[in-house]
């Protein structure tokens, strides 16, 4: 019994980065992730983040070196969770909610030596950067796009709350070419102890000034099963990534889910008829959720989204039917409907014969339950459609989006939830 002592090969450091290895071989044609229209397996979700450890490491970036991410819930930010304490980093990932001061605060306080910053948030990070004292040592830069869309970016450039945006910083390439250019044979940086830091986070600074905290390997390896076991998480899961990233590295579910093969859907931004659909699309199982999302969602509990549609496809004028979220200064967005009608039918202009808006949300009413009845209808000569023909709901929804909201009313205010 005296000879049962610890030596290298009985006790390597725990680390939640072996649960991606894991995944690679117990899960690896399964799906990892999922966003808008690509997808992938773990075994290439692994190949992905080794690659971007390769290409983090040649940039320079040693180990105990911070690296931040300044991102929505993109594919990317997923990986760079483990692709980044896989170069031997430490990973810091920013509340993309922050203001420039604060932001230029947290830079500068975690000498971060590289930031990976989404493209529609590079605005905020150049403004940030550019409160930097003379002399201060500046970071460098990555630019996430997404893959699947190539346009043009909507935010890259341009003022933000009216401060001209410096452009004077030069970014060392973006993401992709990070994933492209790197090696997949690279030695990933193990830790020397489970004690060594894993990732840097800080507090909103809602109450004071934002506090740093520091998490080790060993203490996100335990949290991550804890919360699986607590949760009764079964294997392979379907996710639906609602929870931010960046709040507390997702509750260490971005890890978690790999240690069970999960399925992470991820979105860039939601709101309840997105999440909604999402969930039947990809028969979603479990997602997380802070108390503002939870209660968007309550005020607007659509079980079944694509009935507003369906309904609407029963009226006799209504050629094509689609709905979205329009914001509402007191529901926080109800639903708008977007109508094309029938040859022998048209829409009522200043008054004139026609179908009216009235009419379409007097229809919906009596066959509807009534938070599901659209609020407001807009009617177009034809929706706009893919090649293959479907609707384009991301077109619809900025559409709604550019309406203003609608103002609350004292019958709102006096409101029961659902009724």
């Amino acid at each position: 019994m005296d000879l049962l002592k610890h030596f290298r090969p009985n006790s390597p450091p725990l680390t939640p980065i072996t649960f991606l290895e894991r995944a690679a071989t117990a899960y690896s044609d399964c799906p990892s992730i999922v966003y808008n229209t690509t997808s992938s397996t773990w075994e290439n979700t692994h190949r992905r983040c080794v690659q971007v450890a390769s290409s983090i490491a040649s940039l320079g970036i040693k180990r105990g070196d911070v690296v931040s991410v300044l991102s929505p819930n993109v594919p990317a930010m997923y990986e760079l969770h483990f692709s980044v304490p896989m170069a031997g980093a430490v990973l810091n990932t920013i509340n993309t909610r922050l203001d420039p001061r604060t932001l230029s605060v947290l830079l500068r306080h975690s000498e971060s030596r590289l930031v990976f910053v989404d493209h529609l948030l590079r605005p905020l990070l150049l403004q940030a950067l550019s409160l930097f004292p003379p002399g201060t040592p500046r970071p460098l830069l990555v630019l996430i796009k997404d893959e699947d869309d190539e346009g043009v970016h909507p935010g890259i450039v341009g003022p933000m709350n009216g401060a001209a945006i410096p452009d004077h910083f030069d970014f060392v390439g973006e993401y992709k070419e990070l994933v492209d250019g790197g090696d997949s044979r690279f030695e990933w940086v193990h830790p020397k102890s489970e004690w060594d830091p894993l990732a840097l986070n800080y507090t909103s600074g809602t109450t004071n000034s934002p506090k740093g905290v520091v998490l080790s390997h060993r203490g996100y390896f335990i949290l991550a099963l804890d919360t699986l076991l607590d949760w009764s998480v079964p294997k392979q899961p379907v996710y639906l990534w609602t929870l931010p990233m960046f709040h507390a590295n997702g509750w260490s579910l971005t890890w978690g889910m790999a240690a069970v093969g999960a399925t992470n859907v991820c979105l860039r931004k939601f709101d309840a008829p997105t999440i909604y659909e999402t969930i039947q699309e990809h028969r979603v199982t479990h997602m997380c959720g802070a108390p503002v999302v939870l209660n968007m969602l309550a005020n607007m509990p659509n079980a079944k989204p694509l009935d507003n549609p369906a309904v609407l496809y029963t009226h006799p004028a209504v050629n094509e039917a689609a709905v979205v979220a329009r914001p509402h200064e007191f529901w926080g967005e109800t639903p708008c409907a977007f109508l094309s009608l029938k040859k022998d039918y048209k829409a009522a202009v200043n008054g004139g014969s026609g179908v009216t808006e009235k009419e379409v949300i007097e229809y919906c009413r009596e066959r509807m339950a009534h938070y599901m009845v659209p609020r407001t209808v807009v009617f177009q000569e034809e929706l706009p459609k893919t090649s293959t023909g479907k609707i384009q709901k991301f077109l619809l929804r900025e559409m709604a989006k550019a309406l203003s909201p609608i103002k609350a009313t004292t019958l709102d205010n006096n409101s029961k939830i659902g009724a």
